[in-house]
């Protein structure tokens, strides 16, 4: 038997830790455990997918189960129904979690799109008059992915427990949720909860509303939903089917005679069959609920909702559907193949704020997901634009908690909380005008109406669809100019050219378009938004200049002052990425600056061995460019190559320094 001696590390068990991204560093103290009185620096109400989603967000950015509750009234993840798709970017977004493979791998990709509208033959009634691609901008993933919903909440909840022991305490239902500043300043939420019929009462400094369209959160602070004077009535039904329709496992519009309806397919399930969703509407509207205003104030008649939605049944939505698909057939495959069906009513409508503060300034209350905004599936955004408001809202609040935000260590108000509503507002507001148009139009008649005047075209429908395509994809999101996007130029020359930002070129406001480059390091060929992980971290884009050999250039001069930039900021804080143009010669480590092999050395690339990626962004190889990344991917500053100044006082307004 051999005799050796073998020696580990201390640090040996970080080897096998869940993730390779420690959680961000905390500046401020820890609040005061010793007091009876349950408390948390942040609650969450819901968990859904926009509840899931921040409190997976927070704990991966280091809030532990004694900062971070998070509750729901439901015993268990969703078992059926509800949304079902995910957009390019919210699957980007998923990517740099480490959580869309699976997602990828087993839901159903929709890469195209039928239109059917009458036919001019009127034995075919209904004829395919195009089809399109379904996502017509550039992104990493060009498809949507169906997958139920409730899969989605289990892969964000098993992720979860690598980081929280609790995760999320079920059977629990907000009662009431108040700001009292008079006990307890510091923690002046007061939320009323109960479980198993046991009530109970926890502080904390902040509260997330993600519990949605009958938000409590919401009613309770006193903010109402506000949009359309009627709500529309559909029947949504999920099922294995037998038809002989030819595009049933592509997504369909179809405009028929007999009404509209809306082709989703689905996911194959465990008995080896295909699910698929169809959307059909039903005639006649209804009055919101009370706390969802009609904007004009008109006074509608009273309709009963629930008596409306009674009225709709399994065969009521099969009987329409199968109208609108004639002269094929459609019908259940089998008795059980219904998996799920339901009637429901929803309005355009969206809140006026997103978040409520204290007596003080200070941002306590938010809301997030349905609890903000409602509005049709028929766009496909629903738990896409919800999960987004918990990405943009989790470093915010991550960053404030922490102590890392200049502002933070004050005990005022925090304005990096204010850009949530500022941001998402904007986006909400975009989402309810599209939604608009779009519905209305799905549910108008192509060709003419029957008093023979004009109705809608195919090609007007169409453009509609297409031109909103940047923005239902979330590839074309663009948050409006504030503390955390600067577009303003200072006079100086905006080193950026193009405007097709759908395309990639840079543009603070938007997210990072992903590009394939080639590692310097190891040659590794990488998807560049790999590099932009999740993990609560600023990021500097550098962007060198064709004189990057030289050490008197531009190029070695910014990289040199930005390690200077990096080191005055918290650790690890800050990353850095690097890439280079076509260079005369090869690199050696020892060609340029040090600071690269520092803090670059596994994020340097090549751009342009596969994609071009100067082209892509709109930098010229001549001059370069410097971009900041915020933690969620979206594009925060773009300067010019020399111009170090202008990116630390945009990280200076946003991180404190050390």
């Amino acid at each position: 038997m051999p005799v050796f001696t073998e020696y580990a590390a201390a640090s040996r068990e970080l080897r096998v830790l869940p993730s390779f991204a420690p959680p961000l560093p905390r500046l401020s103290s820890p609040p005061d455990r010793n007091t009876d009185v349950e408390k948390y620096e942040v609650v969450i109400v819901g968990a859904g997918p926009a509840g899931l989603m921040l409190n997976l967000l927070l704990a991966r950015y280091g809030l532990s189960d004694e900062s971070l509750l998070c509750v729901d009234a439901k015993q268990t993840t969703l078992k059926s129904g509800q949304a079902d798709g995910l957009q390019p970017r919210t699957l980007e977004t998923l990517k740099s979690l480490g959580l869309a493979d699976e997602i990828l791998a087993e839901g159903c990709q929709m890469w195209q799109v039928a239109f059917w509208n009458p036919s001019i033959d009127k034995n075919k009634i209904i004829e395919r008059t195009s089809i399109i691609p379904d996502v017509a901008v550039p992104a990493r993933y060009p498809h949507e992915v169906t997958i139920h919903q409730g899969r989605i909440e289990r892969i964000l909840e098993t992720d979860l427990h690598r980081y929280s022991q609790r995760g999320v305490q079920r059977n629990t239902k907000l009662i009431d949720v108040k700001i009292d500043e008079e006990d307890d300043a510091e923690f002046p939420v007061i939320a009323t909860i109960e479980t198993d019929g046991q009530q109970r009462t926890v502080h904390s400094k902040y509260l997330v509303g993600a519990d949605g369209a009958h938000s409590v959160v919401r009613r309770s602070m006193g903010l109402k939903l506000e949009g359309e004077s009627l709500d529309h009535v559909w029947g949504v039904v999920d099922l294995v089917v037998d038809t002989d329709f030819p595009d049933i496992r592509r997504r369909c519009a179809i405009h028929s005679p007999a009404g509209s309806v809306m082709v989703i397919p689905r996911e194959r399930i465990a008995t080896g069959d295909y699910l698929t969703r169809l959307y059909v509407q039903v005639p006649g509207d209804v009055k919101p609920d009370g706390d969802q205003q009609p904007v004009n104030g008109a006074n509608t008649p009273p309709v009963d909702a629930r008596a409306r939605r009674s009225q709709v049944t399994e065969q009521t939505i099969f009987e329409n559907a199968a109208a609108a698909f004639k002269p094929y057939y459609i019908r259940p495959k089998k008795d059980g193949a219904v998996d799920w069906w339901a009637a429901y009513q929803i309005g355009q409508r969206v809140t006026d704020n997103f978040s409520v503060k204290d007596s003080q300034g200070v941002n306590r209350v938010f809301i997030a997901g349905d609890a903000c905004h409602t509005h049709s599936p028929k766009a496909g955004q629903g738990m896409n634009v919800s999960m987004m408001d918990s990405y943009n809202l989790a470093w915010k609040l991550a960053y404030s908690i922490h102590g890392l935000t200049p502002h933070a260590a004050s005990a005022k108000a925090d304005p990096i909380l204010d850009t949530y509503h500022t941001e998402r507002h904007t986006i909400a507001e975009k989402l309810i005008a599209f939604d608009r148009d779009f519905s209305s139009m799905f549910s108008g008649k192509i060709g003419a109406s029957e008093d023979g005047v004009g109705g809608l075209t195919h090609e007007e429908f169409l453009e509609v669809f297409s031109r909103g395509n940047g923005f239902t994809s979330g590839c074309g999101i663009e948050y409006p100019e504030n503390m955390a996007v600067t577009r303003a130029l200072d006079g100086k020359k905006n080193p950026i050219a193009g405007e097709d930002y759908l395309s990639g070129i840079l543009r603070p406001g938007r997210r990072l378009l992903n590009v394939r480059a080639v590692r310097h390091a190891d040659g590794y060929r990488r998807d560049l938004q790999d590099d932009f992980a999740s993990t609560g971290r600023f990021r500097i884009l550098c962007l060198t200049s064709s004189d990057l050999l030289s050490h008197q250039g531009i190029s070695a001069k910014t990289l040199a002052a930005l390690g200077n930039v990096i080191s005055r900021f918290p650790k690890s804080v800050l990353g850095q990425v690097v890439i280079h143009p076509r260079l005369e010669k090869e690199i050696m480590w020892n060609d340029i600056p040090s600071e690269v092999k520092r803090y670059s050395e596994m994020s340097f690339y090549s751009g342009y061995e596969l994609d071009d990626v100067y082209g892509v962004y709109g930098v010229d190889p001549a001059e370069g460019v410097l971009a900041i990344v915020r933690p969620d991917g979206y594009i925060g500053i773009v300067a010019g190559l020399g111009d170090v100044q202008r990116v630390e006082a945009y990280l200076q307004s946003l991180i404190r320094t050390v």
